[in-house]
């Protein structure tokens, strides 16, 4: 099981004017309600093939934040990904858009976050995604490299890790 965040999104938002907050949109899920990390980001459409590239390569505690476009007519992020997830060192998944097969991303010790839950598997080979650029949803820019912090209270980004205090 990943260790918990040793931050609180509360006291980040105290303790830091610079913090980012993330409009209160998504669901809390996967085994780890709390996490936290490096941000990579993906910029998709309906389909999940590059989701399913970028968990499948080491993680390094790093958070894959997916802007789905809200998209909620297919998941970006299931059962079997957060498997590749968890066994690749991802912290968690932020995703602006749907995941699916709940029960099993709870039982993976990673961070899960997202709009909705729908059964319906996306397409693949699609549409064309974009790698490593800043992104927008939830009133946040997430820029590759910041810091993602998550917990039950919400989503923080800040421009670095924070001290551990």
């Amino acid at each position: 099981m990943t260790a918990p965040t040793p931050w609180s999104t509360t006291d980040l938002c105290d303790e830091h004017s610079e913090a980012q907050v993330c409009a209160p949109v998504f669901l809390v899920l996967g085994g780890t309600p709390a996490f936290s990390g490096p941000i990579t980001t993906l910029k998709v459409f309906e389909d999940n093939t590059s989701v399913r590239e970028a968990v499948s390569t080491p993680g390094e505690g790093r958070v894959l934040v997916v802007d789905g476009g809200g998209s909620l007519r297919c998941s970006l992020f299931g059962g079997n990904l957060a498997v590749a997830a968890a066994q690749n060192g991802w912290a968690g998944v932020v995703v602006s858009g749907a995941v699916r097969d709940l029960a099993e991303l709870e039982a993976q010790p990673i961070g899960v976050r997202a709009l909705a839950a729908v059964p319906r598997k996306s397409e693949r080979g699609l549409h064309s995604s974009v790698a490593d650029r800043p992104v927008e949803f939830a009133g946040v820019v997430f820029r590759p490299g910041e810091w993602l912090c998550a917990d039950r209270d919400g989503v923080v980004v800040l421009p670095a890790e924070p001290p551990r205090g």
